[in-house]
């Protein structure tokens, strides 16, 4: 049994596996000058494995769509443990707003049924019943899909991870050796290190093929004399820019997502704002009368090839990094992967796609 472990990184994934390492009693301390923001604090809240596939990205799926299979019983645990993240089963309705997006969705639903996966089709008049304002000639219902309120997570994953025992060093690391994680201030001694440091998780190992992906995203919030937010996530593509629309409650609405390299820039431009606002009104009128509440912008941690990095890199020091735009998705199954190494089994055999040395790095 490993007693001390240190996780790099505070964000969705880092929580958790630090929760869950806690748990299965470990010694747990997590280094991140910020915990609970970061990447994870601007996400859209998604966990839509189904509408984010495309054929040639089978093994995000898969992976996906076993950590999906996770969620109801990881969010009833920590309900039990922090406090309810915010789950919610509405499902996803991905719009077509010309024939050229139909014809996209046409090859979307058939990849998806070849696959045995659940949609429906509807036309641009049964969209509008099921969901008032929202516009599209026509739409696939994805009733599997779920989505969570990101921020309601992240607090409920740091007072379920301080309920059982788990410390925080609110400092930047600077290097890691086997046994120890150096930063800023000093020092944290460790059997294992877990790299779950996001986008930055690249400058701590060499075989972490993990680059910064920018995405910035709006808050808004209906006013009286609006419509009130779509039930479902609305997904759609505008002049080929994919745009979502995450419902919250009291009104409240995420839209998102841009998504561009820029290095570690995390200003939000005034393009960016411009893009979403514009494509947004095309889906879904209404959101032109709602107030403005919030504008930011998050780094993902992109791998080459859209999976994570799950695993050992060398003896002492583990990966859970690179989950690019599927960080709160694959919460449950990267942490339920990390205890099991800690506590010296084989890597599961779902997790095997995201093997760290799977590009070559030794």
């Amino acid at each position: 049994m490993v007693e001390r472990v240190a996780v790099i990184g505070g964000g969705v994934i880092g929580l958790s596996v630090a929760w869950r390492a806690a748990l299965a009693g470990h010694d747990v301390t997590v280094v991140d000058p910020s915990p609970g923001r970061g990447a994870s604090w601007v996400a859209g809240g998604m966990l839509a494995p189904v509408t984010e596939a495309w054929p040639g990205e089978e093994a995000a799926l898969h992976l996906g769509e076993e950590s999906l299979r996770r969620w109801p019983a990881f969010a009833a645990e920590l309900t039990r443990d922090g406090g309810d993240p915010g789950l919610s089963t509405a499902g996803t309705v991905v719009v077509a707003l010309d024939r050229g997006d139909a014809e996209q969705l046409e090859v979307l639903a058939g990849y998806l049924a070849s696959l045995g996966r659940e949609v429906e089709s509807v036309t641009g008049r049964q969209l509008r019943a099921l969901e008032p304002g929202v516009n599209g000639i026509r739409a696939l219902l994805v009733p599997g899909d779920l989505a969570v309120d990101n921020r309601r997570l992240l607090r409920s994953l740091q007072a379920a991870a301080v309920r059982r025992g788990v410390k925080f060093a609110d400092d930047e690391v600077t290097d890691l050796e086997p046994g120890r994680v150096r930063t800023l201030a000093g020092e944290v001694r460790c059997d294992v290190a877990v790299i779950a440091a996001g986008a930055r998780s690249g400058r701590l190992h060499p075989a972490l093929a993990v680059r910064p992906l920018k995405g910035e995203i709006l808050r808004l919030r209906a006013r009286r004399t609006s419509l009130p937010p779509p039930a479902r996530t609305v997904r759609g593509v505008v002049e080929g820019r994919p745009i979502y629309l995450v419902p919250r409650d009291h009104g409240e609405l995420v839209l998102g997502a841009t998504q561009y390299e820029a290095g570690f820039d995390e200003t939000v431009s005034a393009r960016g704002v411009r893009e979403l606002l514009e494509g947004a009104e095309r889906i879904f009128p209404s959101i032109d009368e709602y107030e403005l509440v919030e504008c930011a912008s998050g780094l993902r941690a992109a791998s080459v090839d859209t999976v994570p990095f799950i695993g050992e890199l060398s003896p002492g020091v583990l990966a859970a990094t690179g989950h690019h735009r599927n960080g709160l998705l694959l919460a449950p199954v990267t942490a339920d992967a990390v205890v099991a190494l800690l506590g010296g089994a084989p890597p599961p055999p779902h997790v095997a796609a995201a093997d760290p040395h799977r590009l070559g790095e030794k």
